[in-house]
């Protein structure tokens, strides 16, 4: 996976903003929130001007693997 930056042409740093999903199962004994779900990707800025970086549902997929891994 490739990205570049429109604006400036950064191809190394951007910025990753994601939010992390609990899931919560109600029981008869309360709730249950130990099960997470993967992290939801919100936004992916060059990190040197800040230019939201447009993106595939593939590349996406593959940010959010790296991010597991980390």
């Amino acid at each position: 996976m490739a990205l570049t930056c429109p604006d400036c042409g950064n191809e190394t740093n951007f910025q990753v903003k994601t939010l992390q999903l609990h899931l919560m199962q109600y029981e008869e004994d309360g709730p249950d929130l130990n099960r997470e779900g993967g992290p939801l990707l919100l936004e992916l800025l060059c990190d040197e001007c800040e230019t939201p970086i447009e993106f595939s549902g593939s590349e996406e997929r593959e940010i959010l693997g790296r991010l597991r891994e980390y």
